[in-house]
């Protein structure tokens, strides 16, 4: 099974939750109250569990999907991110020194464990369902902006960009 992969945390620095993630916040009143086992069911037949190294844990990986999510961040900026918030270290269940993942890592976990796109939807909606029992949202409706955005990186090759610029260039000419 794959949680029976995961090693438990022996960190004497784990005390510093407690100091720097304020029990209001909540990423902590998710971690604390809900419970993402719901992840390796949904998962259990996206690995292989009789050869292969070690898989980094699913819930690690949907957290970090999910904070992205929160946060509308890139892969890049969601783990460089956590490599300093506390409150993201704590969601993510990870000792204070120990070091975060690749972003290369999500963009595999999403082609070859979420191949199917209603899977990370599904894993979504279960998440936003156990928060409203949990109470940690109130509300009973949520709004989601499903409008298109662009990557942060160019789309255009660069002799497309030129030529779209000195067409801007002749039309202000003109």
């Amino acid at each position: 099974m794959i949680q029976n992969q995961q090693s438990m945390i022996f960190s004497p620095y784990m005390g510093i939750y407690d100091l720097v993630v304020p029990k209001e916040n909540l990423l902590r009143k998710l971690n604390d109250l809900v419970d993402f086992s719901f992840v390796y069911d949904e998962l259990k037949d996206k690995y292989c569990h009789v050869n292969g190294r070690n898989a980094i844990d699913p819930i690690r990986m949907f957290k970090y999907l999910l904070l992205k999510t929160i946060y509308d961040l890139s892969d890049v900026d969601i783990v460089d991110r956590s490599k300093y918030d506390m409150s993201f270290k704590y969601f993510l269940h990870m000792a204070p020194e120990e070091p975060v993942i690749e972003p290369s890592s999500l963009t595999k976990f999403r082609k070859l464990r979420l191949k199917d796109v209603n899977l990370l939807d599904l894993l979504i909606n279960k998440t936003v369902e156990i928060a409203i029992e949990k109470e940690i949202i109130k509300s009973k409706s949520i709004i989601v902006d499903a409008t298109h955005t662009k990557a942060r990186y160019n789309q255009m090759a660069p002799r497309e960009i030129l030529m779209d610029r000195s067409k801007k260039l002749r039309k202000a000419i003109y």
